[in-house]
């Protein structure tokens, strides 16, 4: 705890790394922290259910005079003993219900840090478009420039150079734009984190698309599915409590009357419930009810995640395709239409169909660097499928 405490004071002079946020976040957010304290909260009730009932105390004195036999002062004690195997089954309830609750911390540490690297990449997203915009409006202004350099141009000419300082208006204001998101990102982000996130020091590649069945046996590992299971223990624990419910406490009552004139005594008895009208009858029928409904669900979750996974796995992929579409094909063939195009432009030749060109890269890098944070959102999702906290 103290090494976390120190590396996070000294990172908080720099940039800081996505996992640097991840672990501050996992460390300061208070809805993990409401989750602990119910699971510290739970362990009482596992303690309580080892615990008998407190018992009665009762004093009771009559009012016929004390040289009669039937005045008496009483103090009884009734203590209820439960049937056997109910404070076990009780025991049982509350364990289960603490696992339910550390499998809910777990995917809530999942989801937080899937929430947090999906805005992450977004940051990166938003500053790479923004560095891809900023260097564009460079290069239109040094053609700008050398346009407008040279001392007789032609009508085409000039119309060039209008067109160029459109688009330079038009990379302006995306770059406003961007700034303003930018902003917005960071501000998410520092919410998602629980601390003020100022700059974030994050590189995004694209890797090798790995097998689905590699990716897959992760699933056996999702935290949502080992909810629906605890939840299937603890309806379990709950039907055997309510079988256990049809059979009676027993309660163990003891006496002492003091009587003036006369001797006084002890008094013992047993009492218990009896179960004729069916209450308990109902009350085990609507917990297996329950249970048979939090298997449905459990399947159900089943389904939802194989779908989940089979969604992002199929996104990962498109990004990925995208990606070496217009690396390996489109800007070749972009920068060798620059390459026949450039000598024209060196000796003032037509502006429009570099521009054309310039723009038609612009927006081929903005997809490519779409796809590499799309791919890594879907490669979190997968993650976080897979109970990945890291």
């Amino acid at each position: 705890m103290r090494i976390l405490f120190i590396s996070l004071l000294f990172s908080s002079l720099h940039a800081l790394s996505l996992d640097e946020v991840i672990a501050k976040a996992l460390y300061e957010n208070p809805s993990l922290e409401s989750i602990n304290h119910r699971i510290v909260a739970n362990r009482s009730k596992i303690d309580v259910s080892d615990q008998l009932s407190n018992p009665e105390l009762s004093y009771i004195e009559n009012t016929i005079d004390e040289d009669q036999a039937m005045s008496r002062r009483m103090l009884s004690l009734k203590q209820k003993l439960p049937y056997f195997g109910k404070r076990d089954s009780l025991h049982k309830v509350a364990q289960a219900e603490e696992g339910v609750l550390r499998e809910s911390l777990e995917q809530a540490k999942v989801s937080l840090v899937n929430a947090i690297k999906n805005q992450a990449y977004t940051v990166w997203e938003l500053e790479q478009l923004y560095k891809t915009i900023r260097e564009y409006e460079d290069i239109t202004r040094q053609n700008i420039e050398l346009f407008e350099s040279y001392t007789s141009t032609t009508d085409n000419q000039h119309m060039g150079i209008m067109s160029a300082e459109l688009t330079l208006s038009d990379l302006r204001i995306q770059e406003s734009m961007l700034k303003a998101k930018i902003h917005t990102a960071y501000m998410r982000l520092s919410h998602l984190a629980s601390f003020e996130v100022k700059e974030l020091e994050i590189d995004l590649v694209m890797w090798d698309l790995p097998k689905i069945s590699m990716l897959k046996e992760g699933l056996l590992k999702n935290h949502e599915l080992a909810i629906k299971e605890k939840e299937v223990l603890k309806q379990k624990a709950i039907v055997e409590t309510a079988v256990l419910n049809n059979y009676p406490d027993i309660n163990v009552l003891a006496g002492y009357s003091y009587r003036e004139n006369f001797d006084n005594y002890w008094s013992f008895g047993i009492g218990m419930s009896l179960p004729i009208y069916g209450t308990e009858d109902y009350q085990e029928q609507a917990a297996r009810k329950l249970t048979l409904s939090a298997q449905s669900l459990q399947e159900d979750t089943k389904t939802a995640v194989n779908s989940a996974f089979e969604s992002a796995y199929v996104q990962m992929k498109s990004a990925h395709d995208i990606y070496h579409i217009i690396e390996d094909e489109a800007l070749p063939q972009i920068e060798h239409m620059f390459e026949l195009t450039n000598s024209s432009i060196a000796t003032g030749g037509d502006l429009f169909k570099y521009i054309d060109i310039l723009v038609k890269k612009l927006k081929l890098e903005q997809k490519s660097i779409t796809a590499v944070a799309n791919y890594s959102r879907a490669e979190a999702k997968i993650a976080a499928l897979s109970g990945e906290i890291e």
